[in-house]
């Protein structure tokens, strides 16, 4: 079973012989936070898609608004968790250390994204079928088998966390230097890609594996089996603001881009409630005539119930969570009536949002830039001798390390540069590198 006392752990990855007692206002988990907030990584998903193409006259979200109000509702979520453990472990020595759980999921949330590639998630996709299906195949007899199923399944989640701790060239050791608790908590899936069978995910490459599994060891997380791990409990938060996020507020973008009818999105959030609830929130709605205004609040009602739900759900299953086997996402276990609402809303987000003729646009145009942008750069590490090579390893930032000394490496260096690559950057890149346009000095 897992205990609180070693999963809240503020030692930092790569500086474990500074590790000492911090003065000042900030805890370690804090400054986790605002680590991210000033890092390029974080700054570059103002520019990566979320799921509808990025604004015009009409502003929707994009990673970077989305990640931050994934953060906020997960701090909240967190919070309300921590109150009752609080009580539940009140006589305990450690108990002081729940008072962070906010923090570090709020951390966890701002990061859970940055190694997503541009274009949404068919960026993922496109990468994985690029090895499968595409130029990439060919490659295969280079590499072993776990290598092979790190690429032909790449993983935005495992991208994530080799992001915040691989040691780029020129980089400090421990990447970002992270807490160890804020690193497990992104780990959505933690294990290799050897588990993601039939399109599943997973949470670390081969490259990163040790260094997952030091610091679950170190945090005293469940091991299931080979390279196979029991979650990380505030995976499970991260995880739920996640989902209450990107469900709600993609139907809020779909009516502000009048793809849904006011009517119609307001009958969908109004159904997550009944009784006198509904009554009370269906007054105050009424209460404004601006139809934004009435959509906003009722998202703000619905995240607000589903974050009690999901918390109480947490609370009531944390034995469950602790011995790993617990099953399925918060969201899944929450009250049928919220359930109903929340699959109301997945329903229509699919059949409306996610098909919607400007979104499938996007993916195509994606899936072209970023094929091509493969064949480019892996053409180019892989025969450094070509003059046309030369020129085009000039484009990588010297972090990336085109030289490395396995094929396998060399091959992430190109995953690493494509996948920190803003929507635009890489638009850029693909019409220099297919003649379409020259720059201009």
């Amino acid at each position: 079973m897992m205990n609180w006392n070693r999963l809240i752990c503020d030692k930092r990855l790569g500086l474990e012989h500074y590790h000492e007692d911090k003065t000042g206002v900030r805890s370690d988990f804090e400054r986790d936070y605002d680590r991210l907030v000033f890092s390029s990584p974080f700054r570059r998903l103002q520019n990566k898609t979320q799921v509808f193409p990025l604004p015009g006259s009409i502003f929707v979200h994009n990673r970077l608004t989305h990640s931050l109000e994934v953060s906020s509702v997960g701090k909240s979520l967190a919070r309300e968790i921590a109150l009752s453990l609080r009580e539940r472990y009140a006589g305990e020595p450690w108990v002081g250390k729940l008072l962070d759980m906010g923090e570090i999921v709020a951390a966890a949330c701002l990061a859970h994204d940055l190694g997503n590639p541009p274009f949404g998630h068919s960026g993922e996709k496109t990468i994985g079928a690029y090895f499968t299906e595409g130029n990439g195949l060919e490659l295969r007899p280079l590499f072993n088998d776990a290598q092979w199923a790190d690429l032909t399944r790449f993983e935005g989640n495992a991208n994530s966390f080799r992001t915040l701790v691989h040691q780029f060239k020129g980089r400090r050791p421990g990447g970002f230097a992270m807490t160890y608790s804020t690193l497990a908590s992104i780990v959505k899936y933690p294990w290799a890609s050897s588990y993601a069978h039939d399109g599943g995910k997973f949470g670390f490459f081969t490259t990163e594996r040790e260094t997952f599994e030091f610091i679950a060891s170190e945090l005293g997380m469940i091991r299931l089996g080979p390279e196979r791990y029991a979650r990380h409990p505030l995976v499970y938060l991260v995880e739920a603001a996640d989902d209450i996020c990107y469900q709600v507020m993609d139907i809020e973008d779909g009516h502000k881009l009048k793809i849904i009818s006011t009517d119609r999105t307001l009958q969908l959030l109004l159904s997550f409630f009944e009784g006198d609830r509904r009554e009370h929130i269906e007054r105050v709605m009424n209460s404004v005539a601006d139809p934004n205004e009435k959509v906003g609040y009722l998202r703000s009602c619905v995240i607000g119930l589903l974050v009690r739900e999901c918390a109480q759900t947490f609370v009531e299953h944390e034995d469950e969570i602790l011995f790993g086997t617990f099953s399925g996402t918060l969201i899944e276990h929450v009250s049928p009536l919220a359930a109903q609402g929340y699959q109301r809303c997945s329903a229509l987000a699919y059949d409306r949002l996610y098909r919607a003729s400007y979104v499938v646009d996007v993916d195509l145009a994606g899936n072209r830039i970023i094929n091509l942008l493969l064949d480019k750069l892996i053409g180019a590490v892989l025969h450094p001798e070509r003059n046309y090579s030369q020129l085009l390893l000039n484009k990588f930032p010297e972090q990336y390390d085109v030289h490395a000394p396995g094929t396998f490496e060399k091959i992430q260096a190109v995953l690493d540069h494509i996948s920190a690559m803003t929507d635009v950057y890489a638009l850029n890149l693909y019409r220099q590198l297919d003649g379409i346009s020259i720059p201009s000095v």
